[in-house]
C-alpha cells in the first residue's frame, strides 16, 4: 500500500502559501492605499 500525500486540508505547504497570499495581499493593499489617497474601504464605495 502507497502512502500519498495530502495536498488539500491544512498542510504545512499550504499553510506556508495561505501566508505568502496574505503578506502580498496586505502589501499590495498598502501600496494601492498610498498611491491614491482612498483607503480600501473608501476605493471599494463602502465609505
Amino acid at each position: 500500500m502507497e502512502t500519498q500525500n495530502a495536498k488539500l486540508g491544512f498542510t504545512a505547504f499550504a499553510e506556508a502559501w495561505n501566508g505568502r497570499l496574505a503578506m502580498l495581499g496586505f502589501v499590495i493593499a498598502v501600496a494601492t492605499e498610498l498611491m491614491t489617497g482612498q483607503g480600501i474601504l473608501a476605493q471599494l464605495g463602502l465609505m
